[in-house]
C-alpha cells in the first residue's frame, strides 16, 4: 500500500505541529524551573523531528510551513537558553559563578599571578543571556532562509564585540563552549524547519 504525497504530508505536519509544540513547552517549563529531564525530552523531540523530515520524501504545505517555522525559530531561540547552561554546567563542572547582568563572576588577576583571595570578583561577558537569544534568532533566520553564510557573520560580531573580555581563560572557556552550544542547537532546529518546508 502506498501512502498518497498528499496524505503523507498532512501527517508529516500534524506530527511537526505536536512535536515541536510540545518541545517548545518543554522548554518554557524549563526556563521557569530548569531540570533535566524537561530538557532531554525536548532536545529528544528535535532529533526524532529531524531525523523524520529527513527520510520523509515530502514538504510541509505553505500554510503549516509557516507555522512550524514559527514554532521553530521560537524554541531555537528559547532552547538555546537552557542547552548552553547545561552544557556550560557540565564543562566547568559548576564551578562558575553566573554574575547579576548575565556574565561570568571572575577574581581579578594582576600581572598574571592571581589577586589576593580577599580582592572583589570582577562580572565579565556581561549581557550574555540577551546576546545569546539574538545570535540564535539571526542563526535560525538565517537557515530557514536559505542564508547560511550569515552564522559567519553572527560569530565575528560576536568575536569582535567580545574580544577584549577574553584575557581570562574561564572567560575564553565559557565563550567557546557556549557559542558552539548555542549555535549548534539553532542550526539543528533552522535545519529541521528548512528541511520541513523547503
Amino acid at each position: 500500500m502506498v501512502i498518497p504525497d498528499v496524505l503523507l504530508a498532512a501527517i508529516l505536519s500534524i506530527f511537526l505541529f505536536l512535536a515541536l509544540g510540545a518541545a517548545l513547552t518543554l522548554i518554557i517549563v524549563n526556563l521557569r524551573k530548569p531540570t533535566d529531564l524537561p530538557l532531554f525530552i525536548a532536545g529528544g523531540l528535535v532529533v526524532l523531528c529531524l531525523l523524520v523530515v529527513v527520510v520523509t520524501p515530502v514538504n510541509v504545505p505553505v500554510i503549516v510551513g509557516l507555522v512550524i517555522a514559527m514554532m521553530g525559530i521560537a524554541l531555537a531561540v528559547l532552547g538555546g537558553n537552557p542547552v548552553t547552561r547545561r552544557v556550560l554546567t557540565i564543562a566547568t563542572h559548576g564551578r562558575v559563578t553566573d554574575g547579576a547582568n548575565g556574565g561570568i563572576m571572575l577574581r581579578a588577576q594582576t600581572g598574571g599571578e592571581p589577586a589576593a583571595v580577599d580582592a572583589p570578583p570582577r562580572e565579565v561577558l556581561r549581557g550574555g543571556t540577551t546576546i545569546g537569544y539574538l545570535e540564535r534568532l539571526g542563526v535560525a533566520i538565517a537557515i530557514v532562509a536559505g542564508y547560511p553564510e550569515a552564522i559567519a557573520i553572527v560569530v565575528a560580531i560576536k568575536g569582535i564585540g567580545r574580544f577584549s573580555e577574553l584575557a581570562a581563560p574561564e572567560a575564553r572557556e565559557r565563550f567557546i563552549i557556549g557559542t558552539l552550544a548555542s549555535l549548534l542547537w539553532a542550526c539543528i532546529v533552522g535545519g529541521l524547519v528548512r528541511l520541513a518546508i523547503w
